[in-house]
């Protein structure tokens, strides 16, 4: 099928959904533990890839969707079923392809889940096949969302760090919270801030999540994977990968620098905040008490013995130190040529021709 098709599928969807008759009972979990084992072997297919990296961008850009001065439904699931609508706001350009790689598996499965619940399970289950990633929790019983999010809510990469800590604050996440969230940078990349360039990873190696993302954005910048002046992006230090503006401004800010630096060095300390970080996310707008803990439907992801290194051919004195409190501390570099990182596989590449 066709990118095209796809996207006209996924354009289509609140034409074809249908309100739950009921409410969900307590036997949720089991009702969805079929809809998880498609998604993993049909969806991801074992592979920390492009789906799973959109999936779990997609958690981001539903939950977010909520303000207390506009308003919003925050992780309602209004990306899915008013795509029409959210699709068309500039944050979330490149999410077209993303709703239509995951939106024949909810219009398979509209009957039995909340398009709220679809995107946070989705989510979770993306990073079970990334070694070093934790086990999100998940809950279910979100209600179908009323209206479309506002727009403007979702940041943008060339925000300034003031305007990104006060969005996130606005809905109750500290600045080490938003650190945490960004470790899901560690196996993302970018389609749309260099369109020349699609499927290019942000600063790191994106199928195992690690601390390389927090190393090289402090490393010097010196090139451009592909054209420059692109709007919410710097140099970045390692070929291949691009660089975000915001993460590059986050990295250096002395109310978040030290907070990166410390998930540079310490993956297991990345790994156990974002889970709650991300969880807390997922709950944006909704009562907990009105949801079932489904935890069980989510694999534990392999384990990672990371050990946090350079890469080649950089050293101590190319990192830009930038915690007020402590330096960063030496690590060794890995052997090798300079890295020359190659773009993540699109997970529509295989039907482009048919």
């Amino acid at each position: 099928m066709s990118i095209r098709k796809l996207t006209a599928l996924v354009l289509a969807l609140p034409l074809v959904f249908a309100a739950p008759s009921k409410r969900q009972t307590p036997a949720i979990c089991s009702t969805l533990a079929p809809v998880a084992q498609d998604l993993l072997e049909n969806l991801f297919g074992g592979e920390c890839g492009d789906s799973a990296h959109g999936a779990l961008r997609l958690i981001f850009h539903d939950a977010i969707g909520i303000s207390p001065v506009v308003g919003g439904g925050g992780a309602d699931g209004s990306i899915i079923t008013f795509n029409e609508t959210e699709l068309a706001f500039e944050a979330n350009d490149g999410l077209d392809d993303v709703l239509a790689d995951l939106g024949p598996f909810f219009l398979k499965h509209q009957a039995v889940i909340s398009s709220g619940d679809f995107v946070q399970l989705a989510g979770a289950l993306s990073l079970a096949a990334c070694p070093g990633a934790p086990k999100v929790q998940f809950v279910a019983g979100r209600p179908p969302p009323l209206a479309p999010s506002p727009n403007f809510l979702v940041p943008e990469p060339f925000n300034t760090t003031d305007q990104i800590l006060e969005r996130f604050a606005s809905v109750g996440f500290a600045p080490p919270e938003i650190i945490a969230l960004l470790s899901s940078h560690s196996i993302a990349g970018a389609d749309t801030v260099d369109p020349t360039i699609p499927g290019t990873p942000f600063d790191t190696t994106p199928s195992v999540y690690d601390t390389n993302i927090f190393i090289d954005v402090l490393l010097k910048g010196t090139l451009f994977p592909g054209t420059s002046g692109n709007q919410g992006e710097v140099e970045t230090a390692v070929n291949g990968t691009l660089r975000l503006q915001s993460d590059f401004e986050l990295a250096r800010d002395p109310r978040t620098a030290c907070t990166w630096q410390e998930f540079a060095t310490n993956q297991p300390l990345m790994a156990s905040q974002f889970a709650p970080a991300v969880f807390k996310l997922s709950l944006l707008g909704q009562n907990i008490n009105d949801l079932t803990d489904c935890s069980e439907l989510i694999p534990q992801p392999p384990a990672l013995k990371d050990v946090p290194e350079f890469p080649p051919g950089q050293f101590l004195s190319d990192i830009q130190d930038s915690c007020p409190t402590a330096r960063f501390p030496d690590l060794p570099t890995q052997p090798g040529p300079p890295l020359d990182v190659a773009p993540i596989p699109q997970a529509d590449s295989d039907d482009e021709d048919s």
